[in-house]
C-alpha cells in the first residue's frame, strides 16, 4: 500500500533495493587449495599450495604474477602479512621461520634474524613506511614476545644486504597463566606527537601510550615499551578465551586515523569508538555486544571479524552474519553451499572497503553499499534524533517519519516547544497538530508551531500565510494581554512584545500584512492595542494614521517627529492645519527644513484660518514662513506674494513698504497683484504704499494727488517720472504749485516749485494767486522771465542770419555747377563696353568714367530697388511714347502748338527724372561697387553654362 504524506512526496519503494552486503565469487579457480589470502592497495596476495604464491593487482586482474618460494622441506604457509601500501609481504611459516617479498622483485628472502619465531601478528609503521621501507614495525610472536624491526630493499642491487634491519625484543605479553601469544598489533599516532599501541591476546587488550621525540621517530618504539618496564600497561581482560582473538578498525577515509574498533574474543565483540584527545586510553565508548544466540563458540566459534562504519560482519564456517553497531542487531546472514567448503578467513581492504572471504577452493568479494540507508531508523528507536536526521536528509519521506516521531517523543515529555519545532517541518496534517496544542493548553507552543509552519510556506501559498498571520497576530494580541495585566511576568512580557514585534516587521511576512492591513488594524483596535498599532502603521509607512493618532491624544510634538521624520508632502499639508494651531514656531521650522519640496500655496489655507484666530506673535511665524519662500526659495507665485503684502499690511506697514520698493519698478518682473495691493493697502490707509503701486502702474496724475495728501517732496519725485512727457510733467508740476499755492498758501514754496522745474513759467504760475497778493512777491521772477525772453529773441535773430548766409551760398553753388562742362577726346572709349563713346549718347562723370547710356542703363539696372526699377521702366515708356511723330499731315493748329510745347517739357523733364536714376553716381566709384562686393563674379544660375563653355 501506499500512504500519500504531503504533496511533496510519496512513501513507496518503486524498486527493489539491492543488499548492503552484495556477494560476487571471483571467477577463479586455483591450481592448489588456497592457505591463506591478503589484500591490501587493491593488491592481493594467495599462498597456493605448499610453494606457490601468486599476487594479482586487481586494477589488471589479467596479469597476474606467480613467485616460487623456494622452500624444498616440509615447511608450510602460517600466516601472511600485508603492509597498507600492498608493497611489503611477510610470509610466516609454520616452522618457525618467516619469508620476506617486495612486490618490485620477485625473488623471496629470508629473514634470517626472524628465525626461531613462530609469527601471530605484525603492526605496521603506517606513519614511515615507504615502498622500499617498512621503517620501524612490531611483531608479535605465539610465544607473547614482541619484537621491533625494519625491513629494507637495497636500490642499488637487488638486495646488497640482508632485507632485516634489526630484530630486537621490546616486550612480552602474559596472561594470569603466564606468556601468551600477540594475536594483533596496531599502531596509531594521536596529537602532540603521542603514539597509541594496541596489543591483543586470547583474554587481554593492552594499550602502550607514550611519546616518541620528534626527528626520532625512525629510531622506533623502544622508549615507549620502557616505560612500562616496571609495571603492567593498562589493558582489558575477559574471562571467557577460545583460543585466539582478532580485532579490526574501521578507518572512513584513506590514510586517515581509524574511528572505532572491534575485538572479537571469547565473550562477544568489544566495541568502541577511537579518542585521539584522551591522555591514556584511546579506547572511548566501549560495549560488548555478545554473540547471536545461534553461535555457540564450543562448536562453530568465530573465526574473523571485519569492521565496517555501523556493522561487524563475524565468519564462521559455514556463514557470515552482519551485527548492527548501533543495537546489536543481526542484519544480515548469508550461508555458503557445503560444495565451496570451509569458510577460511575474512579480510577487508581498508583502501577500497572491499571485503574478501576464501575456502580452500573458492573466493568471494562482498561489495558494501550504502550502508546507512537505515541507520537512521535505529537512531530514531534509540530516540537519537539528531543523528537520525544526519543519515536520512537526502531522504525526505524518511526524515519526516524521524520529526513526526521526534515531535511526539517531545509532546509526551511535555517540552512543547521543542515538540512544535518539530511539528512544523513535518507533513502531519496541520489540524491536528494545533488542535493538539489547543487541547494541552499550550498556546506558546501552538505560536512557535504555527510560526515555524509560516516559516516553510512557499511564496505561492498565499491563502495559508494570510490565515497562518491573521492566527498569529491573534493569539500574540491574546497572549500580551494576558501577560500585560500580571506584573510578576514583566520580563516575559517585554520578550513576547519584542516577538511580535520582530514578527511584524520580518520582510518575509511584509506583502502578506500589508495586503491584509485592513484585518490587522481590525484586531489590534479590538485589542486596544493603541501601541502596536502606531507600531504596525509605522511599518506598513502608513504615517497617516500614526499622525492622526498622535493628533487625537494630543501629541503633536511626535506628530510633528513623524512628518519631519518621513518627509511625505501629502501629509504636511493634511495635517498643518491642526498642528499649527498649537505648536506655530515648531511647524514653520519643519516646514522651512523641508524647502522646496513644499508647495506654499497648499500650506496658505492652513495659515489663513490660523492667521484670522491668531495674536500678533503668531501671525509673525506665517509671515516668517512667507519671507523664507520670498527671500530663500525665491517664489515667484503671485498668491505667495499677495497674501505675504495681505500679512505686511496687516500687522507690519514699515515691511510692506520695503517690501514694494525691493520688488522694483517693472510691472513685468512684479510677482504681486497691483490692483490688489493697491485696494489692500489703500483699505488700511498706506498711502505712501498706494503712490508707490501708483508710480509702478504709471498712474502718475493718481500717484501726484494722493502723494500731496502726504508729503509734497513725495509728489515732486512723482512729477519727475514720466521724462518723455514733457507735458504730462508741466501739468503734474502745475497741480503741485496750484496745491502750495491754494492750499497752503505759500508764495516761497509756489517759487520754489517753479526753479525745481524748468517746464514751469511765471506766467503758469500767476492764475493761480489771488488777486490781493502784491507783485512785489514776483518781481524777481517777472525780471527772470522777460530776461529769458530777451535771450531767446535774440538767438533767434541770429539763427535767422545763420540761414539767410546758408541760403545765399547754396544759391551761388547751384550757378556755379550749372555752368561747370568737361572735355572729351575724340578716341575716349565707354568704361564699360570699350567702343567710341561719341558714337552714342554718353555720361560723363567727375571721377572721369565715362559711360554710353545703354551700357550704363544694362549695368545699374539689375542692382537698383524694385521700386526704381518698375519706376525706371515707366519713364522709358513715357519717353519713347512722346519721341513718336504725329501722323497728321495737315497744319498743326495753334492748339497743337501749344500741346507740343507742352510735352516738348515733358520729354526734358522725363530724361531729367531718367538720369536721377541711372546717373546718379558712378558705377565704379559709387556705392553700387561698395553693396556687389560680395556677390561672385559668376552668376550661380549661368555657372554651369559657364563652366561648360569653358571646356
Amino acid at each position: 500500500s501506499v500512504r500519500v504524506l504531503s504533496p511533496g512526496y510519496v512513501n513507496a519503494r518503486l524498486e527493489k533495493e539491492t543488499p548492503i552486503f552484495n556477494k560476487q565469487r571471483i571467477d577463479f579457480a586455483p591450481p592448489e587449495k588456497i592457505n591463506s589470502l591478503v589484500v591490501s592497495s587493491n593488491q592481493l596476495c594467495m599462498s597456493l599450495g605448499k610453494d606457490t604464491l601468486l599476487r594479482i593487482d586487481l586494477g589488471k586482474p589479467d596479469e597476474p604474477n606467480q613467485v616460487e618460494l623456494g622452500r624444498k622441506d616440509e615447511a608450510k604457509v602460517y600466516k601472511m602479512f600485508l603492509d597498507h601500501t600492498g608493497s611489503h609481504l611477510l610470509i610466516a611459516l609454520n616452522t618457525s621461520e618467516c619469508l620476506y617479498l617486495n612486490r618490485s622483485v620477485q625473488k623471496v628472502r629470508a629473514l634470517s634474524r626472524w628465525k626461531g619465531h613462530l609469527i601471530e601478528s605484525v603492526g605496521w609503521n603506517k606513519f614511515l613506511g615507504s615502498e622500499t621501507n617498512t621503517g620501524p614495525i612490531l611483531v608479535g610472536t605465539a610465544q607473547g614476545q614482541i619484537y621491533e624491526a625494519e625491513i629494507s630493499v637495497s636500490e642499488g642491487s637487488l638486495f646488497s644486504t640482508n632485507p632485516d634491519q634489526y630484530f630486537r625484543q621490546v616486550y612480552t605479553l602474559e596472561e594470569e597463566s603466564g606468556p601468551a601469544p600477540v594475536c594483533c598489533l596496531e599502531i596509531e599516532r594521536g596529537m602532540e606527537g603521542k603514539f597509541f599501541i594496541i596489543a591483543t591476546t586470547r583474554k587481554r587488550l593492552f594499550q602502550f601510550v607514550g611519546k616518541v621525540p620528534e626527528g626520532t621517530e625512525q629510531q622506533g618504539f623502544s622508549s615507549i615499551f620502557a616505560t612500562h618496564a616496571d609495571h603492567l600497561p593498562s589493558f582489558r581482560e575477559f574471562p571467557a578465551s577460545f583460543g585466539f582473538s582478532e580485532i579490526a578498525f574501521y578507518t572512513p577515509k584513506l590514510r586517515s586515523n581509524p574511528r572505532s574498533f572491534a575485538w572479537m574474543m571469547g565473550n562477544g565483540v568489544l566495541y568502541g569508538t577511537l579518542d585521539y584527545s584522551r591522555p591514556d586510553s584511546i579506547l572511548s565508548d566501549e560495549r560488548v555486544w555478545v554473540y547471536p544466540s545461534d553461535i555457540d563458540i564450543t562448536v562453530n566459534k568465530p573465526i574473523s571479524i571485519v569492521l565496517t562504519q555501523f556493522h561487524f560482519l563475524l565468519l564462521l564456517p559455514d556463514r557470515v552474519k552482519a551485527v548492527c553497531t548501533l543495537n546489536g542487531q543481526v542484519v544480515f546472514q548469508d550461508l555458503f553451499l557445503e560444495k565451496f567448503g570451509l569458510l577460511t578467513r575474512m579480510i577487508k581492504d581498508p583502501t577500497v572497503q572491499q571485503i574478501w572471504i576464501h575456502t580452500e577452493k573458492v573466493v568471494f568479494r562482498y561489495h558494501v553499499q550504502r550502508e546507512s540507508r537505515d541507520v537512521w531508523k535505529m537512531y530514531m528507536n534509540m530516540n537519537k534524533f539528531d543523528l537520525a536526521k544526519e543519515y536520512c536528509k537526502d531522504r525526505p519521506e524518511c526524515l519526516d517519519i524521524v520529526l513526526a516521531k521526534e515531535a511526539e517523543h517531545c509532546f509526551q515529555n511535555k517540552r512543547y516547544l521543542d515538540s512544535a519545532k518539530c511539528y512544523a517541518l513535518t507533513q502531519n496534517y496541520f489540524e491536528e497538530i494545533a488542535l493538539k496544542f489547543i487541547e494541552a493548553k499550550q498556546e506558546e507552543a501552538l505560536m512557535e508551531f504555527l510560526i515555524k509552519k509560516l516559516s516553510n510556506l512557499k511564496p505561492s501559498e498565499k491563502t495559508q500565510t494570510t490565515l497562518l498571520t491573521t492566527w498569529l497576530t491573534e493569539l500574540y494580541l491574546n497572549w500580551l494581554g494576558i501577560l500585560e495585566g500580571d506584573p510578576s511576568q514583566r520580563n516575559l512580557y517585554l520578550d513576547t512584545r519584542e516577538k511580535f514585534r520582530t514578527f511584524l516587521s520580518s520582510p518575509k511576512n511584509k506583502d502578506c500584512l500589508f495586503n491584509n492591513r485592513a484585518s490587522i488594524y481590525e484586531l489590534l483596535a479590538s485589542h486596544g492595542d493603541t501601541e502596536h498599532m502606531v507600531y504596525f502603521a509605522v511599518i506598513m509607512q502608513d504615517y497617516e494614521r500614526v499622525v492622526a493618532h498622535h493628533c487625537q491624544h494630543d501629541e503633536y510634538d511626535e506628530a510633528l517627529n513623524v512628518l519631519s521624520r518621513h518627509r511625505d508632502e501629502k501629509l504636511f499639508y493634511k495635517f498643518s492645519p491642526v498642528l499649527i494651531q498649537h505648536i506655530p514656531k515648531k511647524v514653520v521650522d519643519a516646514w522651512i527644513s523641508m524647502g522646496s519640496r513644499l508647495d506654499a500655496r497648499n500650506l496658505i489655507p492652513a495659515l489663513v484660518n490660523y492667521s484670522q484666530s491668531a495674536s500678533t506673535q503668531q501671525i509673525n511665524e506665517a509671515i516668517r514662513y512667507m519671507e523664507f519662500c520670498v527671500c530663500q526659495l525665491e517664489e515667484t507665485q503671485q498668491a505667495i506674494h499677495n497674501y505675504l503684502l495681505s500679512l505686511y499690511a496687516l500687522c507690519r506697514p514699515d515691511s510692506l513698504l520695503s517690501y514694494l520698493e525691493q520688488a522694483g519698478t517693472n510691472p513685468n518682473r512684479i510677482h504681486y497683484d497691483l490692483k490688489y495691493a493697491l485696494r489692500l493697502c489703500a483699505e488700511h490707509g498706506h498711502h505712501r504704499a498706494c503712490v508707490h503701486i501708483y508710480k509702478v502702474m504709471e498712474l502718475y496724475e493718481e500717484a501726484v494727488d494722493l502723494a500731496l495728501q502726504v508729503d509734497v517732496d513725495l509728489a515732486k519725485s512723482c512729477a519727475d517720472l514720466p521724462e518723455d512727457d514733457e507735458e504730462l510733467r508741466k501739468k503734474l508740476w502745475l497741480k503741485i504749485a496750484c496745491h502750495v499755492v491754494q492750499e497752503e498758501k505759500d508764495v516761497k514754496k509756489a517759487m520754489a516749485c517753479l526753479s525745481s522745474c524748468a517746464l514751469l513759467k511765471i506766467e503758469d504760475v500767476l492764475p493761480f494767486f489771488p488777486d490781493f497778493v502784491t507783485i512785489d512777491h514776483f518781481k524777481e521772477a517777472i525780471c527772470n522771465s522777460l530776461e529769458d525772453y530777451n535771450k531767446h529773441i535774440e538767438e533767434l535773430k541770429r539763427e535767422m542770419e545763420e540761414a539767410t548766409q546758408s541760403a545765399k551760398r547754396i544759391r551761388e553753388d547751384i550757378q556755379e555747377m550749372r555752368n561747370k562742362y568737361g572735355s572729351v577726346e575724340p578716341q575716349e572709349k565707354c568704361a564699360a563696353c570699350d567702343f567710341p563713346l561719341l558714337n552714342r549718347q554718353f555720361y560723363l562723370f567727375l571721377c572721369g568714367h565715362m559711360f554710353h547710356y545703354d551700357c550704363l542703363l544694362q549695368a545699374v539696372f539689375p542692382n537698383l530697388p524694385a521700386y526704381k526699377q518698375a519706376k525706371l521702366e515707366d519713364l522709358q515708356k513715357k519717353l519713347a511714347s512722346t519721341s513718336q511723330p504725329s501722323k497728321s499731315h495737315h497744319r498743326p493748329k495753334d492748339t497743337d502748338t501749344i500741346s507740343l510745347g507742352k510735352g516738348q517739357q515733358s520729354r526734358e523733364q522725363i530724361k531729367a527724372d531718367i538720369d536721377d536714376i541711372v546717373a546718379a553716381e558712378c558705377v565704379y566709384c559709387g556705392e553700387l561697387m561698395i553693396r556687389s562686393i560680395d556677390k561672385p563674379f559668376i552668376d550661380p544660375q549661368k555657372y554651369e553654362e559657364e563652366m561648360q563653355s569653358w571646356l
